[in-house]
């Protein structure tokens, strides 16, 4: 139900009724439930997305989706991150996955705004991470606004792997302005870009744009993105990895 607000917007009781298979009463329920946990607003006779639940814009409901493609993706960005890099780690959470893999992988300098990040790693002994600060974002559960992208700038890393809420015509975009902001420090602070991105992402739309797919020098995605958005890629020229049992590189 919920999934089904988020990805149009708003819905209508009467559609919700019909497509589920349940009664009125039940439906009126459940979305009373979400809009107490901020999902949605209840309006007359249906729902609406809040707008700080719209795609990426809440930690709880980014962590559960596209688990299995977020952690395929990140088992193939790890081969990217050599143990005594400097790695940057964003807020996402397809990022997240790759964060709690390094720790058996070697000793690494880890520069990051996630709070969830910061907390996976803090007791590992060979990890060195840098938190980045700044005003603190209980809905992305990091540290955002000007200081935290004036603090990334003051930093060199060998990599950095990002995400996105949305990718649209060889552009990335982002639901929260204050996030492009640090996102966009984090990118020039790094001498190689990564982006993480699953094939949900593609053909979604969000408010700021974020950059070009072609300042990225990898875009990491799974196996399910349509044909023609790997064809879209190929035409703008960007070095892509699809990832499943096989990943293909193009």
């Amino acid at each position: 139900m919920a999934d089904r607000v988020l990805a149009e917007g708003q819905v209508t009781i009467e559609e919700l009724v019909q497509e589920l298979g349940v009664s009125q009463m039940t439906v009126h329920r459940d979305l009373d439930t979400l809009e107490h946990q901020g999902w949605l607003r209840k309006v007359r006779g249906g729902a609406t997305a809040a707008p700080n639940a719209l795609f990426e814009s809440n930690a709880r409901w980014r962590g559960n989706e596209q688990v299995a493609a977020k952690e395929a993706i990140c088992a193939a960005a790890l081969a990217i991150a050599e143990p005594g890099q400097a790695v940057i780690i964003d807020d996402s959470s397809t990022a997240l996955p790759l964060a709690r893999a390094l720790s058996s992988r070697g000793a690494y300098t880890v520069i990051t705004n996630s709070l969830q990040v910061i907390n996976e790693l803090a007791e590992e002994p060979d990890i060195r991470v840098i938190a980045l600060g700044g005003e603190y974002h209980a809905a992305f559960n990091a540290f955002l606004g000007m200081s935290t992208a004036d603090s990334a700038r003051s930093f060199r890393a060998d990599v950095a792997f990002l995400s996105t809420s949305a990718v649209d015509n060889g552009h990335c975009y982002h639901q929260a302005q204050e996030n492009v902001l640090v996102k966009r420090a984090l990118m020039a602070a790094a001498r190689r870009k990564v982006l993480l991105v699953d094939h949900s992402k593609f053909g979604r739309q969000a408010l700021y744009e974020l950059a070009p797919l072609a300042d990225f020098d990898l875009v990491i995605s799974d196996a399910q993105l349509p044909q023609e958005e790997q064809d879209a890629l190929q035409s703008l020229g960007v070095r892509y990895e699809l990832v499943s049992e096989e990943p293909h590189r193009a």
